[in-house]
């Protein structure tokens, strides 16, 4: 007899338990949120299903993208603010039992910490009577990061000295003051002693000049009392007419366009002028295509050889190539060097050519590090040792140095040093880093000239470090630290967070050292892609970025005097020869910059661009679209390793004179 029961379990078996819908919508709480570097703040996630019921038994899986290099969010949704910008999170949440996940977005902002110190410009310590002159105060955070707070001024003494709320000094009357800088509870004070006006006449010299733009003038201002003698310590304001051009609080002109210009020191009153004319710079030069080297995949770094015959193409993927170049109108592959990468990023030699490092980064085995390379015959590269011990995460950069690697630490942001002496057993030496969360510490890249160390530190500017120069006393094995330039990365691409969204990618990305100056170029990309914005790669948008011209003549205290920004490309590699710079200018090809002289102000402006070439092609990875990585010029030839396209190896011709 069957049962009651026995039917309807039988029937409960019989019929499928009905699956729990799957979630279609994700919210993270906060969605938008803003936090102060050194800060940290867990995400939550409520999941809903189709039927907006609230879903409790779920899988979430924490994400970044775009900007990652500023803070990170672990596996239970916490973030870490390391630097300032912002950290766009997602979260992917699936129901435990499975079905299709669902995505929630969120926005992490960045904040500098707290003022920490004003900095105020000039440095004066006295004023004449009638005086006026503007002080400029800039508020940092205890990290050096840019704010931009408002200032109060306040003079203790008015009737001796006056101060506007813009901070523009007027001195009244003899007298002792003090003018305070104050941004909440932080001062920077500024004792001034006042003394009587004693002077009669004001001079420049020279009282004419002829130039090109991008010319400087320097104007020697003087000042002299009733009896003809000469003043010192007397500062004056400088205005120019037409506004095409810039003078700088040290009398250096330099004209951005043609024209002719009035110079004008003031002084308490009095005036004096001088005259520019400016012509057109006329620099531009015709290029020509010598040879090409297309590749199957995509191409990254090149070096080339000490002998100039032989050279290195390394890829996006596990493959070194040798170039022979000895005919460079028809480079040839003679040899390559396989190794367990997703990307090979750096290649380099030895002064001497014989050795050399190259860099692994997205190894299978998780072990990257950097592989030694023998090139005693240098159409033959071969593998002879690797490092691996305390880079397993990935080596972006390197440069080899005087036995020395100076390489860049993927996992930790450091600078690792690695002596190569015996190249067969390579080992660390020494390990340098900025004193900040590991959350927003990333060093891309290291330059070493002189026994001096040059860290594109990325959030933390450029990095000066001494490894055997004497100014410190450091040292390969103790590497110290001279001075740091540090600039606001946010503020100088808010055209890219506007195209792009927030979370773009921005950097200090590589440092050149030439004569008085480095050049230092950003990498700067936009969060997301746009058809209306031109090419794109690795997933981002289109790349941005400039470089900065640092006049480092004093070595302690790095100051800006110059830039050079394209409109249509980004700044990556640089290579600097004679008064020649040579710039992979991502989708804008090939740069040639005339750096001759001088620099001040905008280089692009000014008309110093001698050549560019255009590195698209129609049978590359991304046709008729360039994305050139470098260039390295030598003995009149450019080598110019382009992502989609391979090798390309042009001349810049001699200059055409016109016949009348």
């Amino acid at each position: 007899m069957i049962t009651v029961a026995f039917l309807l379990s039988s029937l409960s078996q019989a019929v499928p338990q009905q699956a729990a819908p799957p979630v279609t919508r994700v919210e993270i709480e906060p969605s938008d949120v803003a936090i102060e570097v050194g800060d940290t703040i867990r995400l939550a996630v409520a999941a809903y299903d189709s039927a907006g019921a609230r879903a409790r038994d779920i899988r979430v899986r924490w994400f970044q993208s775009g900007g990652q290099f500023e803070g990170t969010v672990d596996s239970t949704g916490l973030v870490t603010a390391g630097a300032t910008g912002a950290l766009r999170v997602s979260a992917l949440v699936s129901r435990r039992s499975g079905g299709q996940p669902a995505t929630g977005f969120a926005e992490v902002r960045i904040l500098p910490r707290g003022v920490a110190r004003i900095a105020l410009e000039p440095d004066l310590s006295s004023l004449y009577a009638g005086q006026s002159l503007s002080l400029q105060a800039t508020p940092y955070s205890i990290d050096g990061d840019r704010r931009y707070d408002p200032v109060e001024w306040d003079s203790d003494a008015p009737d001796v000295v006056g101060v506007t709320t813009s901070g523009r000094l007027t001195a009244l009357k003899p007298g002792q003051v003090t003018v305070s800088a104050r941004v909440g509870t932080v001062v920077e004070r500024l004792p001034l002693r006042v003394v009587a006006n004693p002077v009669a006449s004001l001079e420049l010299d020279p009282p004419t000049a002829s130039v090109r733009t991008g010319d400087v003038v320097r104007f020697t201002f003087r000042a002299r009392d009733a009896t003809g003698k000469l003043l010192e310590r007397v500062v004056p304001e400088w205005t120019l007419n037409p506004g095409s051009a810039i003078i700088d609080s040290d009398g250096s002109f330099v004209a951005e366009t043609p024209g002719a210009y009035q110079v004008v020191a003031s002084f308490a009153g009095r005036t004096a002028g001088a005259e520019v004319e400016a012509t057109a710079r006329d620099v531009e030069r015709p290029a020509k295509l010598v040879g090409r080297h297309p590749i199957d995949g995509t191409a990254a770094e090149f070096w080339l050889h000490p002998d100039g015959r032989h050279g290195y193409l390394t890829t996006v993927g596990d493959r070194l190539y040798a170039l022979d170049l000895s005919d460079p109108s028809a480079p040839r592959v003679t040899d390559s060097v396989v190794v367990d990468a997703r990307h090979i990023n750096d290649v380099m030699t030895t002064e001497d050519g014989t050795y050399g490092v190259m860099t692994r980064e997205g190894a299978s085995t998780r072990r990257n590090g950097i592989v030694i390379l023998s090139f005693e015959d240098p159409a033959h590269p071969q593998a002879i040792a690797e490092f691996t011990e305390t880079v397993t995460g990935g080596v972006h950069s390197t440069f080899v140095y005087r036995g020395y690697v100076y390489l860049t630490d993927d996992a930790t942001g450091s600078m690792r040093v690695i002596d190569i002496r015996n190249p067969y057993a390579p080992r660390q030496v020494a390990r340098w880093e900025v004193p900040r969360t590991p959350a927003g510490r990333m060093l891309h890249d290291i330059d070493v000239q002189d026994g001096l160390a040059y860290l594109s530190y990325w959030n933390d500017g450029l990095v000066i470090l001494d490894v055997g120069n004497g100014i410190r006393g450091g040292s390969p094995e103790s590497p110290q630290l001279v001075s740091q330039f540090k600039y606001d990365l946010n503020a100088l691409y808010r055209e890219v967070e506007a195209i792009g969204g927030p979370g773009f990618i921005r950097g200090t990305h590589t440092a050149w050292r030439h004569g008085r100056y480095v050049f230092v170029g950003d990498e700067v990309f936009a969060a997301t892609p746009s058809p209306l914005t031109g090419p794109t790669m690795l997933g981002l948008g289109r790349p941005y970025g400039g470089l900065h011209v640092i006049d480092v003549s004093d070595i302690l205290r790095p100051r800006e005097v110059a830039y050079y920004e394209p409109q249509d490309g980004g700044a990556h590699n640089v290579w600097v020869a004679g008064d020649t710079l040579y710039l992979g200018d991502y989708q804008g090809g090939l740069r040639v910059v005339d750096i001759s002289g001088e620099l001040r102000g905008d280089l692009l402006r000014q008309g110093r661009q001698i050549a560019h070439v255009y590195t698209g092609d129609a049978r590359g990875q991304t046709p008729n679209s360039p994305m050139a990585w470098g260039a390295i010029y030598r003995d009149g030839k450019i080598y110019v390793p382009d992502m989609n396209s391979g090798l390309w190896i042009v001349e810049v011709e001699s200059k055409t004179e016109s016949v009348p």
